[in-house]
């Protein structure tokens, strides 16, 4: 089922920020490698700009990661409002039918058979 907003651009979004957090890790590992070549080469001034690289990199992709996760986790608290909300619409009309079927004295089959329409559409 989908909500208002679209499972599809949620999916799209957080995968998309997964996959700049994993390009940044990349970055970081390169600049880490970097580093280690100036580091061997003697060059102290660019080691450390190469070091400060590595570790703004590697924190970019974890904040990608964490805001990834607040889209997933929205999401799915978006999602399950919508669902809890059609759960709740379906269910007024079920009480109502149930009530109408009750009053005529319609019987069992008929509060059976509303409750199966129920089940039906909750699924």
């Amino acid at each position: 089922m989908e909500s208002t907003y679209g499972d599809s651009s949620k999916a799209f979004l957080a995968k998309s920020l997964k996959k700049q957090s994993a390009r940044c890790k990349k970055d970081s590992t390169k600049e880490v490698n970097d580093m280690k070549k100036a580091i061997k080469s003697g060059d102290t001034e660019i080691a450390r700009i190469h070091a400060s690289n590595a570790i703004r990199k590697k924190n970019e992709g974890v904040n990608l990661l964490r805001l990834s996760s607040r889209i997933d986790a929205a999401a799915s608290r978006i999602d399950t409002a919508a669902k809890m909300q059609r759960v709740t619409t379906s269910m007024g009309r079920v009480v109502g039918e149930i009530d109408r079927a009750l009053q005529k004295n319609m019987g069992l089959d008929k509060v059976s058979q509303i409750m199966d329409t129920f089940e039906g559409q909750t699924r």
